[in-house]
């Protein structure tokens, strides 16, 4: 028979012959004033600050707000007020996928402004960021996605971890708004996959002037990048990296 016993953000497996580590994966329900608005399916931890930076990421809150977990389990109560009525969005996210029924880069040009200026990198610091993450679960576990802000000359300023890429992005978003550092500018955001269009969102959303990602990036990525003046840098590993965009940034 399989048991699994979960402790916090990782959980232990036991099945005839075979004892391992695996990444825990549980629903988190957010409320906004009682109503429910979003259920993503995360890695438990950082739960206040995975709700404040998705709600700032899609534009419903434009400053912190007070997000405290409830009496059941795996729901985050966030207090309003709104910037705008939800009504007309949908929001269901998935480890996998992320938000479904997202706009196209429309929508995200009306709740971010196009990236500020500078600062200038050498392009070693960028291919050196991925391996400046710490990732102690996904050390135990390989099978967590992680987002690091770092300064300008390559410091670790915040780094969390989630089973959905875009949770783990959500999060330091969330910590910073809570830490008064938004917008980003001019730290840097790096993430430990591959670069979606979503990601380039929250980023442009938060102010980033540069992401970068151990991964490739889509098409659309790409496009939504140069659209909001983000420098995009993918394949950052082994001491080389790929600028798509934005290469003026870079020396």
């Amino acid at each position: 028979m399989t048991e699994v016993h979960v402790h916090g953000p990782h959980a232990t497996v036991h099945a005839p012959g075979l004892e391992d580590e695996v990444a825990v994966e549980e629903p988190l329900e957010i409320r906004v004033d009682g109503r429910p608005l979003a259920v993503t399916m995360r890695t438990p931890g950082h739960d206040d600050e995975l709700a404040l930076g998705f709600l700032y990421g899609e534009g419903l809150i434009d400053g912190v707000r007070p997000a405290e977990p409830t009496l059941e389990a795996n729901t985050v109560e966030v207090t309003g007020p709104l910037t705008r009525d939800p009504a007309a969005r949908s929001f269901y996210t998935s480890s996998s996928c992320g938000v479904c029924g997202k706009g196209a880069m429309e929508e995200v040009a009306v709740h971010s402004e196009a990236a500020a200026p500078g600062p200038t990198l050498a392009r070693e610091l960028l291919a050196a960021l991925p391996d400046r993450l710490r990732q102690p679960t996904f050390e135990r576990t390989g099978g967590l996605h992680a987002t690091g802000l770092f300064t300008a000359e390559g410091a670790l300023v915040c780094v969390r971890e989630d089973v959905g890429r875009h949770n783990a992005m959500d999060k330091v978003v969330g910590w910073a708004l809570r830490e008064g550092h938004l917008p980003l500018h001019p730290r840097l955001l790096c993430v430990s996959g591959r670069l979606s269009f979503e990601l380039v969102q929250k980023a442009a959303v938060a102010g980033a002037p540069v992401l970068i990602g151990v991964g490739a990036p889509t098409s659309l990525a790409v496009r939504l990048a140069a659209d909001r003046g983000l420098t995009l840098c993918g394949f950052a590993r082994a001491g080389r990296v790929n600028v798509y965009t934005g290469a003026e940034r870079v020396r």
